[in-house]
């Protein structure tokens, strides 16, 4: 080897062994603040930042209401090891709204390094997608998901679908999703749902404890002091459906949960329809042309 050959096989050597090295292990689990005020891309042209788990951009039009809007799914955050560095990375869900009917669903891989937090990558889920639930196996992030079939209007999908990503490099690759089935009461049962809130914007105090389980044609739980039952219909769409009158139990309790439980008892004999948001349930009703939603976390 001559002597000039020698700088170039040690530069070689260092390329070399910079391109076959793993990525920079993370510092762990991000906290829900963390991600609420990150900054992702793949949503919009250019990279937006959260405040407080929502970005904002300027109007379409000077004066006009309508504007692009990006914000973080609340309570859904998925943590396992994507890359390989042998710590976890963060998976959350985003939503992209430009003011129309439309909202579209994205997946994002999150991890920090030396205190930084960085968005490896974000992927499509699909316009009004609903995800039921999500897990992370080796390494590839799977989400069950509800999605338009071939006849499905966009406003009510009806197709079951377990969807997959692995993240290579800079980008999360999505496999051939499998259909799992269609829409129904069946779809709800076999799960312990929790009351989280009684209308979509107002969380139930820790101390009240509201369930309801599906099982056969009929729904039960606790509604906050007794334990109630009622009987359940499949409506003509896959997502509606039909309570009747709860019956139930008649033990007296704090005044506070009494009015919980009729609230309660009240809203779930009008509901109409059920759908997903992140992972959670959400039963629609409606009375006196006033429409509403409980929000349900699985137990």
């Amino acid at each position: 080897m001559t002597m000039n050959s020698k700088p170039v096989f040690f530069l070689a050597s260092i390329l070399l062994l910079v391109l076959s090295r793993p990525c920079q292990a993370g510092d762990g689990i991000l906290t829900s603040e963390e991600l609420a005020n990150a900054t992702y891309s793949g949503t919009e042209e250019g990279p937006v930042s959260l405040v407080n788990g929502r970005w904002e951009g300027e109007p379409y039009e000077e004066g006009g209401a309508a504007r692009p809007s990006v914000g973080l799914a609340d309570d859904f955050q998925l943590s396992g090891d994507l890359n390989g560095d042998g710590t976890d990375e963060a998976v959350v869900l985003l939503w992209q709204s430009a003011g129309g009917s439309g909202t579209f669903n994205y997946v994002a891989a999150v991890e920090k390094v030396n205190s930084e937090i960085r968005n490896l990558a974000t992927a499509p889920i699909g316009d009004r997608v609903q995800v039921r639930s999500g897990s992370i196996s080796g390494g590839v992030i799977n989400l069950d998901v509800v999605q338009q079939g071939e006849d499905d209007a966009a406003c009510c999908p009806s197709q079951l679908a377990t969807r997959s990503w692995a993240l290579e490099c800079d980008q999360l690759i999505e496999a051939e999703a499998k259909i799992t089935g269609t829409l129904s009461l069946a779809t709800l049962a076999d799960t312990e749902w929790v009351l989280t809130h009684l209308k979509r914007n107002e969380p139930l105090l820790p101390e009240a404890e509201v369930t309801l389980l599906f099982a056969d044609d009929r729904v039960s739980g606790k509604s906050a002091c007794n334990r109630y039952s009622a009987g359940v219909e499949q409506g003509e769409a896959p997502a509606e459906l039909k309570i009747g009158m709860a019956m139930g139990t008649r033990m007296a309790c704090p005044d506070g949960l009494m009015e919980l439980e009729r609230l309660y008892l009240e809203a779930i004999s009008h509901v109409r329809s059920f759908s997903f948001l992140a992972g959670r349930l959400v039963l629609n009703w409606e009375k006196d042309d006033i429409w509403s939603a409980m929000v349900f976390a699985p137990r």
